[in-house]
């Protein structure tokens, strides 16, 4: 409510420069003119409905936050939001469980915009043997359950290469979004130990979690294209890469926030192993 009682040039304004555009160059890429733009900003003109949902779309303003944009130049919300088990969107629902389970024997999960975990396909469990119990208590986060001591993060080779990259990924959503919840949890985890004392590998061999990118285990057709998990799993490492889908025209705010994070081998044995879990599973 505070946030729509703002004046709409404002938070249009606040948007603009988020998002790091001159005025000019969103006037060009919305197809109206800078003076216009600039008294939206001020206050001196009031936009029209579709002049907000033109903005917000150039701005790659997020769903939730378009319904207050609306509501701060005198419109209704447009953009409805359900739980994610509501009958209305059984459809999309059922297209999030086909895709998990249709990924098997590789392992993916659905999480929300805070990287709550609404759904995983039966390849992600044994990637979980050991974790700490509270870490899976719903609503479990995918992040905590990653890089906290007592969740992934002792089994991860690569650590600090993997840790590096999933911050910067938050940090990016924070950039783009402005999401207190997920300002307050990259400020967690950036607290938990960028470093962990080294695991054993069969025969002794171990690695060390420094502050330097370690790739004792290295796929060399991967390492200069993705960053991969090398995630340590009955005492074999697999190498993992991963991939983001979304729903593509959402007009749910639930919807537009959900995200499947699919993970799938980076070479011959890893995709061996996660078979091999699958069939004894």
């Amino acid at each position: 409510m505070q946030t729509a009682m703002r004046s709409i040039g404002g938070q249009l304004r606040d948007w603009r420069l988020r998002r790091r555009l001159s005025q000019l160059a969103l006037a060009c890429e919305a197809d109206i003119s800078a003076r216009h733009l600039r008294f939206i900003e001020t206050g001196r003109s009031l936009p029209s409905r579709d002049m907000v949902l033109r903005l917000a779309e150039r701005l790659e303003v997020p769903l939730r936050e378009r319904n207050p944009l609306l509501l701060a130049a005198g419109y209704a919300p447009v953009y409805p939001e359900r739980p994610l088990q509501d009958p209305a969107l059984a459809a999309a629902r059922g297209v999030i469980d086909l895709v998990l389970a249709g990924h098997e024997p590789y392992p993916a999960l659905a999480v929300d915009r805070h990287w709550t975990i609404v759904a995983a396909n039966g390849a992600f469990s044994p990637l979980l043997t050991g974790i700490e119990p509270t870490l899976l208590h719903s609503p479990a986060n995918a992040l905590r359950i990653g890089l906290h001591p007592a969740g992934l993060a002792p089994r991860i080779a690569n650590f600090a290469e993997w840790r590096a990259h999933l911050l910067a990924r938050l940090r990016r959503q924070i950039d783009l979004t402005g999401d207190p919840v997920l300002a307050a949890l990259f400020n967690e985890i950036s607290e938990y130990p960028p470093s962990l004392p080294s695991p054993a590998r069969g025969g002794g061999l171990g690695w060390g979690y420094g502050g330097k990118f370690d790739r004792p285990f290295a796929t060399a057709e991967y390492d200069d294209i993705v960053v991969p998990l090398r995630l340590t799993v009955d005492g074999e490492v697999l190498s993992l890469i991963s991939m983001t889908t979304v729903f593509g025209t959402p007009v749910d705010i639930t919807l537009s926030e959900i995200a499947i994070e699919a993970f799938l081998p980076a070479d011959t044995a890893t995709g061996e192993a996660l078979r091999r879990f699958a069939s004894a599973a």
